[in-house]
């Protein structure tokens, strides 16, 4: 974080309401320099006050919004028409919203794999585009991480992500936990919740932070990222096949031309 701008604040704050989500998003920096978006992970992440910090404030005109059914947003932990096409359009509103022409979409992890959807649906309105920890959200990416694979690097942390799970239906651990996400039983959703999250925040980096995980357990926001992380991988992303945003590449490049990935 000492690498980082200084901490800013908003100075516009907005909800973007449709038909069952309010969608809350916010503007701080300049309010004439070049507008850029920062598309948060998760699914289910948030933003957070830190994201801010990733532009110069001087510079640019920087947008953070908070995806169905997470963050500041509401409903909480809502699955209700809550897709990757359903977040496409609300970036697209907001930019409506704010009369932005084009701006630089900025995305890590999920936010990387959301930025390159947007950036299909919408190129025209993108000027640059920024991604870091890119993720496509195809089944061997999935299986890596949530069946075999991730399990060998951290096996502690592993044994723990398992223990919600009974051990006859850990052949598909995805699926197992979204029979208890979807049950009735408030307590075992929370304590599955709870143990998905501890996973990502002990695995997300090869530099284990304590803090990370403890914040990652908070039952608030662990019941939000889990349960949409879950709803967003189980249904392959909403995407017509898994290769959908490596195919839809060429549509990208007529419209812009500068691509920053970034390994960190």
């Amino acid at each position: 974080m000492k690498n980082l701008y200084p901490p800013i604040e908003p100075f516009e704050t907005h909800v973007l309401n449709t038909d069952c989500h309010s969608i809350y998003y916010e503007v701080c920096g300049n309010p004439d320099g070049k507008p850029a978006i920062f598309v948060h992970g998760g699914p289910g992440g948030g933003g957070s006050k830190d994201v801010r910090r990733f532009f110069n404030p001087d510079l640019y005109k920087i947008v953070v919004f908070d995806q169905r059914g997470c963050g500041r947003s509401k409903p909480h932990a809502s699955l209700e028409q809550n897709t990757t096409w359903d977040l496409v359009s609300d970036m697209e509103s907001i930019r409506e919203n704010l009369s932005i022409d084009s701006w630089l979409v900025f995305g890590g992890s999920w936010g990387s794999t959301l930025s390159l959807a947007y950036a299909q649906e919408y190129p025209e309105r993108v000027s640059e585009l920024v991604l870091r920890g890119i993720f496509m959200l195809r089944k061997k990416e999935l299986d890596w991480f949530y069946q075999e694979g991730a399990s060998k690097i951290f096996p502690e942390a592993w044994e723990e992500f398992l223990k919600p799970i009974a051990q006859d239906k850990r052949n598909n651990l995805m699926e197992s936990y979204r029979e208890i996400f979807y049950g009735s039983d408030y307590r075992e959703k929370l304590k599955a919740a709870i143990a998905w999250s501890k996973w990502e925040a002990a695995t997300s980096s090869l530099i284990f932070s304590q803090a990370r995980v403890d914040d990652f357990q908070e039952p608030e926001f662990a019941l939000a990222f889990a349960m949409i992380e879950n709803h967003y991988f189980v249904n392959k992303g909403f995407f017509s096949h898994e290769n959908q945003l490596l195919d839809g590449i060429n549509k990208m490049f007529n419209c812009f031309s500068c691509f920053i990935f970034l390994y960190f």
